[in-house]
């Protein structure tokens, strides 16, 4: 393996940290250093989405009504075939519920596979597809926050 792979995939590692670290911490402007603008993605085959905006919003409406969630990503798999950037990485994300929920949790095993995208910002995903291998608990602990339902 050479430097610079080795190089590449310590960077986008950082990008996928911030991306964890901006789910539980409900930091939506860090997203922007995370996805490009006209980024797509899947998420569990639920979710076809178009557009960093579309992205975020579809996370804001599952994490911002939940209670504590931690994103734990693992097992980087960082390929290069010519021009294109793909990578592939574990995640583990834990969820419990709030206020009247709080008692209920909800847990996924997945995969992201993405493609990665360099701006002149540095490197951004451009496609995400996640994989959900694994699910146990309810769903249920996943919402929008309170502002949205007064909305």
């Amino acid at each position: 393996m050479s430097i610079e792979t080795l190089e590449l995939e310590r960077e986008l590692h950082r990008v996928l940290c911030r991306y964890a670290r901006g789910c539980d911490e409900r930091d939506w402007e860090v997203m922007t250093e995370v996805f490009a603008e006209n980024a797509t993605a899947n998420y569990g085959g639920e979710f076809e989405l178009q557009g960093r905006p579309a992205l975020v919003s579809m996370m804001r409406a599952h994490l911002d009504g939940c209670g504590p969630s931690q994103h734990l990503l693992g097992d980087l798999v960082v390929d290069v075939t010519g021009d294109v950037v793909t990578s592939r990485v574990y995640i583990r994300a834990a969820h419990r519920g709030a206020g009247d929920k709080a008692h209920l949790t909800y847990e996924t095993f997945a995969e992201y596979q993405d493609r990665w995208v360099r701006t002149t910002a540095g490197w951004r995903i451009g496609h995400r597809v996640m994989k959900v291998n694994y699910e146990v608990g309810t769903r249920t602990v996943l919402g929008p926050g309170p502002a949205a339902s007064q909305g």
